[in-house]
């Protein structure tokens, strides 16, 4: 299909030499939503990995906002998450700087040179995730909820063509997740493709979206029950 910014054909996943998921197909078209569900240790975590970069494919056919997975190489890596926004369980963000100088230090690493556009650029996605005025505090002056919201305007810095949201809010409050999960609702509104691994399941039923599984060493979708 001429608009799946993520495919997979009959590949598998391995985390070093164990084989944890095999036979993965998906597609994943611009503008959908996904979860990814699945006990601990069941792939999940292999599989997000692999799709930005972290681990090989090594069988199978993948490609992922137009990278091909099985060809990609280490100084491809960094090319490949400037296409894609990764949102962390743990935040990921650096201590020893503000808000704003870390959002600052990813544009420059990602190749942004004008001082005045990144500095619009940082407004921009703080406003979009509700934390404008907070560019000036340090991370750990911040809510874990305050910390992910950053880490998702983070995300979307390069303005990505796909969201990799890995337990986004596995560290937080249920209500706190609520608050993260209408950020990432509103988010895929304005048209950007997510593809979320979660365990809350509270979650998957107030926002219903297609679902997968991580099993027994398959992936499948699953149809979720209304209550």
């Amino acid at each position: 299909m001429e608009n799946s910014i993520l495919k997979l054909e009959n590949t598998a996943i391995f985390q070093e030499e164990n084989l944890v998921l095999s036979g993965v197909n998906l597609d994943v078209q611009a503008g959908d939503f996904l979860y990814l569900i699945g006990k601990t240790g069941s792939g999940k975590s292999s599989l997000m990995k692999t799709l930005y970069g972290d681990l090989t494919l090594k069988q199978g056919t993948g490609e992922i906002v137009g990278f091909d997975l099985r060809k990609l190489r280490e100084k491809q890596v960094p090319f490949l998450r400037r296409k894609i926004g990764i949102v962390f369980q743990d935040f990921k963000l650096l201590n020893d700087r503000t808000v704003f100088e870390n959002l600052k230090f990813v544009l420059k690493a990602t190749g942004w040179k004008d001082s005045h556009k990144i500095k619009t650029k940082i407004e921009e996605v703080l406003e979009k995730v509700g934390m404008q005025t907070k560019g000036f505090k340090m991370p750990f002056h911040l809510s874990g909820g305050e910390q992910q919201r950053v880490a998702i305007a983070r995300a979307l810095l390069n303005d990505p063509e796909l969201i990799l949201a890995d337990e986004p809010t596995g560290n937080l409050d249920p209500k706190t997740s609520m608050e993260v999960m209408e950020l990432l609702q509103s988010i895929h509104q304005s048209g950007k493709s997510i593809l979320m691994a979660t365990h809350d399941y509270a979650l998957i039923l107030k926002f219903p979206q297609r679902t997968l599984k991580c099993e027994g060493g398959e992936l499948f979708e699953v149809v979720q029950q209304t209550p």
